[in-house]
């Protein structure tokens, strides 16, 4: 059912050595995902159509509905259909769990602001608890860490318009990736495909093409990622929920130098 969209063509007027060009350019695609939990609407997303199912994976875990794949009695398309709507059953256990939450559908995320409709931001912090210690990296290998990130995108070579996030294992191999128009999608779809597939365990770095925001942590946060790197600064409520849940958020910071904002002691110094 998933329909992988490639770039759209579209012809715009270019500026050029003082003259006007008609010129190609290719878009990104955009459209709205309804994600129904037993049976009701929770949430509607903008996001690039592809990779729905894991998509919908991921933002259960950063929610809160969800706990383990296990929490799940079904994942699938709707049965009109309908490739932008995912149906989502929990089992009776876990819905009797989180009955509360489930209250509090009805919110709109957009690609740029996440979540949105939170009654206040303290309530981000009650479904998330402290990452462990544990695994350290060398700063040599957050820099290859970065690199690797444009190597795996695809969208942005050509549009100029898309995010990504990329995970990687304790030997520091790429186990998840993904792309949207949303920073928000993208995160949620690179976790949801190893959440289901129950090897989010062994997650340990999160790269990100964009800002770090609060958003961004607590998703990674609920995935117990300890470091997460970030193409451009993290804002200060994204740092100061870091420093509350123990992990590690950096940001380059220069040519072959990088910020260390909270969780210095996963990072090995020489």
């Amino acid at each position: 059912m998933s329909v992988r969209t490639k770039p759209k063509s579209y012809q715009a007027l270019q500026t050029k050595s003082g003259g006007c060009l008609s010129s190609s350019f290719e878009l990104i695609g955009e459209e709205p995902l309804l994600i129904r939990i037993d049976d009701k609407p929770y949430s509607v997303v903008m996001r690039t159509p592809g990779d729905e199912l894991y998509q919908a994976a991921g933002f259960c875990l950063g929610e809160g509905i969800a706990d383990s794949a296990d929490d799940f009695k079904t994942v699938g398309y709707d049965e009109q259909s309908d490739p932008n709507t995912i149906d989502i059953w929990l089992t009776p256990e876990r819905r009797e769990k989180i009955k509360d939450l489930l209250k509090r559908r009805g919110f709109v995320s957009q690609t740029s602001c996440g979540i949105c409709g939170k009654e206040m931001i303290e309530d981000l912090y009650q479904k998330v608890t402290p990452v462990a210690d544990g695994f350290e990296i060398e700063i040599s290998q957050i820099l290859d860490c970065i690199d690797k990130l444009s190597e795996n995108q695809n969208f942005y070579q050509s549009t100029r318009c898309s995010h990504a996030a990329l995970l990687f294992d304790e030997q520091l191999q790429v186990i998840s990736f993904a792309e949207d128009v949303g920073r928000h999608n993208a995160l949620d779809k690179a976790i949801g495909k190893v959440f289901m597939d129950r090897s989010l365990s062994k997650a340990k770095i999160l790269v990100l093409s964009s800002r770090n925001s609060y958003e961004l942590v607590q998703k990674a946060a609920r995935a117990q990622l300890p470091i997460v790197i970030s193409n451009s600064r993290a804002t200060a409520l994204a740092v100061e929920m870091g420093k509350a849940l123990n992990m590690t958020l950096v940001f380059p910071a220069g040519e072959s130098e990088i910020a260390i904002m909270c969780g210095q002691q996963r990072i090995k110094r020489a």
